[in-house]
């Protein structure tokens, strides 16, 4: 069975490449670097210099809610990990594993004499504590979770040792991504955690505010490649080789592979390709403000631009469909608002109301396509408009219609009144910092004024904009991006009701908030899910994540915006790489091959 669901990635992935152009939206590891503290050598070849684009908000990886991160494949692995040119599944911490003719168990064999970062050994019990202390502990809030529940009770696998490097997971029913979705929970280190999982009477469980990112570096222990070693908050974060992961080769090859990683904070696009042009860097993302630049300085700059195909990722506007109150009878969002928000005309109406060709051909330069759907355009489950997804192009015309067939009429001054008579208006909140969201808001914000409504524009740090989405839940609208994965259950917390990533309305985790109401279309999207989840042949999946894409598209509780195409500028001295945007860069990082440094290239001139 696994066999032939990889040929159908294959199969499927080829039909998919389209051209588009990555901006501010992408969601890649881009560009820009400064100097290591003064011990480190700055002339150290086999350091490889990226940049981060936001504060991490956690070093704990059972806690982590954000994309990119600094766990998935850097400094956390999985049993299994991702081929990224294909997206099938290859050995990682375990070497080898058995699946049952039913699909319901598996049996991993652990690779022999692991080490953690710290140099305690890695074995069965680490895995047996990551899945049922952490992931499966009712305590513990973690996105893990949700994409391991099985079926309409939501119950969760067995996972149990059976041998000195085996263990064993059972599923309660079938459920088709198992093997996948269980091979990619990053291993966490029973010696360093399981005391923070101990309940303290009267206080929070400690592991909740373990390894924050005021912990010293030191102090995190890892799985993956690499190991941190120094974070300086604004500034940078180092990693260095970790001994103990298995997939290091002999350090004595030439050239040699990466033995240290800076990823320099910067959220700017511009700052990062100053930097890169002068030389100083390694890697920068190429998008629509900086591709021609980038290209024309390609062979007499000494890098090369990698084009991955469309990005692994979503953009999308999104309103707050939640009814929720606080105390005292405090509505999350304004009664009036909500209301508007709640119809789904209202949604289609803004839908045919922005000009997303006029995004892709002035703000992504041409290069770009309108985005349809969350489920990457790359899964075999993606359901293109030609096979039946609905659209909604441009056409302001029939964005009127909609309105209007709902109550809302046009003044004199064509301002668009509720039958009510209240002007429509809304704050719609992006991420500062960037350009291309600027850009693109600013454009909403022109577009839905010709539809008569006010758009106030609120621009944000990504933290405090998840903040607002994920703890107070107090925003009106969103134009902000998630990445997604070739398994479409991964989106399982975005569509599920109960889903930590249910952002349109989320549940809430404080108890003082009442009255969320969950629509019938809604749920069914979220039963769909669940029950695609459980199909064990092909077309059956194929079809039910067909009608969850037809529904959702209907209500359209998630606007798309612009699909980009996964593109990185990387220097020459860097060998080996095999960029996609199934695995972006560093996805065969231990196979990474560095020249030394040669001067400074022409470009920085």
């Amino acid at each position: 069975m696994t066999k032939t669901l990889n040929n159908r990635w294959n199969q499927r992935r080829s039909l998919r490449w389209a051209a588009l152009l990555a901006g501010a939206v992408i969601l890649l590891v881009v560009g820009a670097l400064l100097s290591l503290e003064p011990q480190r050598s700055p002339e150290l070849a086999q350091r490889l210099t990226m940049s981060f684009p936001n504060e991490p908000k956690t070093f704990n990886v059972a806690l982590n809610e954000e994309s990119p991160n600094i766990f998935d494949g850097v400094t956390y692995a999985g049993l299994l990990r991702q081929d990224g040119l294909t997206g099938e599944l290859l050995p990682n911490l375990a070497e080898s594993w058995q699946v049952s003719e039913d699909g319901q168990q598996i049996i991993f064999t652990l690779r022999p004499a692991m080490q953690w970062s710290d140099g305690q050994p890695l074995t069965v019990d680490d895995v047996v504590f990551t899945f049922n202390d952490v992931c499966f502990n009712p305590a513990v809030p973690t996105l893990l979770r949700d994409s391991l529940r099985v079926g309409e009770s939501g119950a969760l696998p067995t996972v149990q040792k059976v041998g000195d490097r085996q263990v064993e997971i059972i599923s309660p029913e079938p459920f088709a991504p198992l093997l996948r979705n269980m091979g990619g929970v990053p291993i966490m280190p029973r010696h360093a955690l399981a005391s923070a999982l101990e309940p303290i009477d009267g206080q929070p469980l400690p592991f909740l505010s373990t390894w924050g990112t005021d912990t010293p570096a030191e102090q995190i222990v890892s799985s993956g490649p690499f190991r941190m070693v120094q974070y300086i908050p604004g500034q940078r974060l180092v990693f260095e080789q970790n001994p103990g992961y298995w997939a290091w080769n002999d350090a004595a090859a030439s050239p040699q592979p990466v033995q240290e990683m800076v990823w320099q904070i910067v959220d700017s696009p511009d700052t990062a390709l100053m930097r890169f042009r002068s030389g100083g860097l390694d890697v920068v993302g190429a998008s629509a403000s900086n591709f021609g630049l980038l290209k024309r300085e390609e062979s007499r700059g000494q890098f090369t631009i990698y084009n991955g195909g469309p990005a692994l990722s979503t953009s999308y506007l999104m309103f707050n469909l939640n009814r929720g109150q606080r105390p005292a009878g405090r509505p999350l969002v304004n009664p009036v608002k909500s209301a508007w928000f709640n119809q789904k005309e209202f949604r289609q109406a803004i839908a045919h109301g922005i000009d997303r060709q006029t995004l892709i051909n002035n703000i992504f330069q041409g290069l770009g396509t309108v985005q349809h759907a969350s489920i990457a355009l790359q899964s075999p489950f993606y359901l293109s408009p030609d096979d039946g997804l609905p659209t909604y192009d441009y056409d302001p015309d029939r964005g009127r219609a909609l309105l209007e067939s709902i109550g809302f009429t046009y003044d004199a001054a064509g301002q668009l009144r509720d039958a009510d008579g209240n002007r429509v208006e809304f704050t719609l909140m992006h991420v500062a910092g960037s350009g291309t969201t600027d850009a693109i808001a600013t454009q909403i914000q022109r577009d839905l004024g010709r539809l008569g409504i006010r758009v106030t524009l609120q621009a944000l740090s990504f933290n405090a904009i998840v903040d607002r989405i994920t703890l107070s839940l107090d925003w009106e609208a969103q134009i902000l991006g998630t990445t997604n994965s070739l398994e479409p259950h991964f989106g399982i917390s975005a569509w599920s009701p109960d889903g930590r990533l249910h952002d349109f309305n989320l549940r809430p985790d404080a108890d003082d908030i009442i009255g969320r109401e969950v629509a019938d279309w809604e749920a069914e999207i979220g039963r769909l899910y669940v029950q695609a989840s459980q199909a064990t042949d092909f077309e059956t999946r194929y079809q039910l994540y067909a009608e969850a894409q037809k529904l959702a598209q209907e209500y359209i509780p998630i606007i798309h915006l612009v699909n980009p195409l996964a593109l990185v500028a990387v220097r020459d001295r860097i060998q080996g790489i095999q960029f996609s945007a199934i695995g972006q860069l560093l996805w065969n990082v231990h196979e990474l091959r560095m020249l030394e440094r040669s001067p400074d290239p022409e470009a920085a001139n």
